[in-house]
């Protein structure tokens, strides 16, 4: 899939807002400045956020939940990270029991920790578009086939 502006990158948040559940996650991975907040900004907006979602840079954890949003999600960018063992104080298995995850940079766990996510890579083209390409989990693939 091809994201040619950024409004492309908040409308595929958008699908995603009207697919995934609690209890899912979605993956997100690629370089700085690639997209990764846009898609998740553009599925919290869809999910009811009112105002901007900020990037969770700085506080690593971000949640949201009702009535600011449809279902719970939790918000999750792990660029800070550098090395796993840092991660297990962040409680992402508990939160992932009754709400999305959306993580950005997920490679910093290891792919084995999101076996069952819906990753999405994106890529920086020359042209300033964004090449997606999803890993698709069984659980998502009725359901990606519709984004």
């Amino acid at each position: 899939m091809i994201l040619r502006v950024p409004a492309d990158s908040l409308a595929l948040g958008a699908r995603l807002a009207a697919l995934a559940q609690p209890g899912e996650v979605i993956a997100l991975s690629g370089p700085l400045g690639a997209g990764k907040t846009s898609i998740a900004r553009g599925l919290l907006s869809a999910l009811g956020l009112q105002t901007e979602a900020p990037s969770p840079s700085f506080a690593i954890v971000q949640p949201y939940a009702p009535p600011e949003v449809r279902i719970p999600v939790v918000h999750v960018d792990l660029y800070r990270i550098e090395h796993p063992d840092e991660a297990e104080e962040l409680g992402l298995d508990d939160a992932r029991s009754d709400a999305l995850l959306v993580v950005e940079w997920p490679e910093r766990l290891g792919e084995a920790m999101w076996r069952d996510a819906l990753w999405l890579t994106l890529e920086m083209l020359p042209d300033g578009a964004r090449a997606l390409t999803a890993r698709v989990p069984e659980a998502w693939k009725e359901r990606w086939s519709s984004t």
